[in-house]
Parts: C-alpha cells; sequence; structure tokens
C-alpha cells in the first residue's frame, strides 16, 4: 500500500488534511484537555506532557505516514484550516485487511454533527481506496458519545474480542459485506 500524498477528504462541512507540525498547539490541547481524555488510557510511551512532547508525536506520526503505516488527518472547517480535532487509520493488521480508526474533537465542536461526518468519509476511504475488510474502534465501555457514534455509522460491538491493554475498553467493528 502506498499512500503518497495524503489524500484531503471533503465533506459538506469539512475538509481533512495531512496533520503537519504546524497543528502543534491543537494537538498538544486535543492530548491534554481532560474532556477530550476523560476516557482514554494512553501508555507512558504515548502519553503528552509538554509541547516539546506533541512536536515528537507529530514527526512520529509523519514518519508513519511516510513509511504506509498509518493516516493521521487533521479536521478542519472548510471555512478555516485550523484543526478542530484529528481522525486517522493505523494498527493495520499484517495482511492489510484490518486497520483501526481512532479520533478525538475539540469539545466545543462535540454534539454537532462532526465526528460523525468525518468518521464517514474515513470509512469510505478505508474500505473504497485502502481496501480494508474491517475498521475497528476501541472505546472505553462508559463512553457512550463515541459507542453513539460508533453505531450510527455501521459498527458493531465485538463482544468476542478484548482489549488486552486496557479491560475497561470494548472494540466495535465496522466490515464490508
Amino acid at each position: 500500500m502506498n499512500i503518497s500524498p495524503i489524500p484531503k477528504l471533503n465533506t459538506e462541512r469539512l475538509f481533512l488534511r495531512k496533520i503537519e507540525i504546524s497543528d502543534l498547539d491543537t494537538l498538544f490541547f486535543l492530548r491534554t484537555d481532560k474532556i477530550v481524555n476523560q476516557y482514554i488510557e494512553r501508555p507512558e510511551s504515548r502519553r503528552i506532557k509538554n509541547k516539546a512532547d506533541a512536536e515528537v508525536f507529530i514527526l512520529k506520526t509523519l514518519k508513519e505516514m511516510e513509511n504506509n503505516k498509518s493516516i493521521t488527518w487533521a479536521i478542519c472547517l472548510k471555512e478555516d484550516a485550523q484543526m478542530i480535532g484529528s481522525i486517522c487509520l493505523w494498527n493495520y493488521s499484517e495482511d492489510l485487511q484490518k486497520a483501526e480508526v481512532g479520533y478525538d474533537l475539540n469539545p466545543q465542536f462535540h454534539n454537532k454533527g462532526i465526528m460523525g461526518e468525518a468518521l464517514k468519509m474515513v470509512i469510505q476511504f478505508g474500505t473504497e481506496s485502502l481496501n480494508f475488510k474491517t475498521i475497528e474502534a476501541y472505546t472505553d465501555t462508559n463512553n457512550m458519545g463515541s459507542k453513539r457514534l460508533l453505531e450510527k455509522n455501521g459498527f458493531q460491538l465485538n463482544s468476542d474480542r478484548k482489549d488486552e491493554g486496557n479491560s475497561r475498553n470494548v472494540i466495535y467493528a465496522f466490515k464490508t459485506n
């Protein structure tokens, strides 16, 4: 799989573009805000404590994209290139049949349908352009907003699978026919 350049994706209200080093302040906010992270448990190695950590994270993410290991988009409103959230496809299976989706959004944009719009576009790209057969999402069992978002977008709870790294997570899957 060779994805270069990272495609810009457009929806009615949004455009998704490749994350850039210029997104540092927003990414730092998203990775440290208590509301955004209330249901996210990251290992110490993936925690961001300061802007230097955020820069390292972005550079690592850009390298992974360059090496076709993941794609991370900045979510932007059509009228403003300022990042308001992010969405990614990552953790690809070795046979490239499965990927994981992850997302976050500035709380001032919650409950406006923005993440649903972005998720639909990323699912479409992941299944039609990258030919993933399954896209998984791991979410905290208490994160009702994320669970509703996933269910509304065709994901189904996979009660047979467990997140070995976090017993509070449940795994949802979107499968192509």
